[in-house]
């Protein structure tokens, strides 16, 4: 597996290298705080960047893909959002954060609320989740 992280700052990968044996399924992970490492790095489209913004569906996903593609796993995560405690916006409040998990073909991504929590609560929550989610996504359940 790989990540593809933002708002999270390598917060997931840490969480997996912290396992004793993940080198066995990790290959590796990306911080792309940047949208030009986004679209360097990962392949994220400029146009998506500048129509939806880097905290939206169609750049998580194409970070998730990205990560699969740079990697050569089968599956990945990837997040983008606005920790905090600045950078939110009315149509993105603090603790928006759009998470995607892929595994080969499959995709699946959602938003998420956190609220206004702290930094670290908002960057703890999104690595929780996305790990959640790749975790349903390959029992098959989302």
């Amino acid at each position: 597996m790989g990540t593809a992280e933002s708002c999270t700052g390598g917060k997931i990968a840490s969480l997996i290298t912290s396992v004793a044996g993940s080198s066995e399924y990790f290959k590796g992970g990306v911080v792309a705080y940047c949208n030009e490492v986004k679209h360097g790095m990962l392949g994220v489209s400029e146009e998506d960047l500048k129509a939806y913004g880097a905290v939206s569906q169609p750049v998580v996903e194409q970070m998730a893909r990205g990560a699969v593609r740079a990697f050569g796993c089968d599956c990945a995560v990837a997040t983008s959002g606005i920790a905090g405690p600045g950078g939110g916006s009315p149509d993105k409040p603090v603790g928006t954060v759009w998470i995607a998990a892929v595994y080969k073909e499959k995709i699946y991504s959602r938003c998420y609320y956190f609220g206004k929590n702290t930094r670290e609560e908002n960057i703890q929550l999104s690595a929780e989740a996305a790990l959640g989610m790749l975790l349903d996504l390959l029992r098959g359940l989302s």
